[in-house]
């Protein structure tokens, strides 16, 4: 499935502090923690807990979060689909950058150990 411009443009001014919840209710149903999706983030983005604080409480779009963050070079090794979009097919860079923290944390909720999820195994 391709995304569109439209789909994009949702994307980019969605902002990260309306989705947050959303992670953190998808992980803890799974009985993982919030240390745990902030570390996934952190690996991800460069962002500590601190960070993330700070721009949920800035309510940034993530046109900004992912502006401000520093990208894993390691990111490009996510894979997969996720909300029906392939990741490795998605040509919008920033949709690409926030189906990669979407499958993280998907990753995170369904038992994944963290350095399977981080790449690093």
């Amino acid at each position: 499935m391709k995304t569109t411009p439209e789909h994009n443009a949702r994307i980019a001014k969605m902002t990260f502090s309306s989705v947050y919840p959303h992670y953190v209710n998808k992980i803890e149903k799974k009985n993982r923690t919030v240390e745990e999706l902030h570390t996934v983030i952190e690996w991800l983005t460069g962002f500590d807990a601190k960070a993330i604080a700070a721009l949920i409480e800035e309510k940034v779009t993530f046109e900004t979060f992912f502006e401000r963050a520093e990208l894993n070079p390691k990111a490009e090794l996510i894979k997969g689909v996720i909300c029906g979009y392939r990741i490795e097919d998605i040509e919008n860079p920033l949709t690409r950058k926030t189906r990669y923290l979407d499958k993280i944390v998907d990753e995170l909720a369904k038992g994944r150990k963290l350095d399977k999820i981080m790449r690093s195994a």
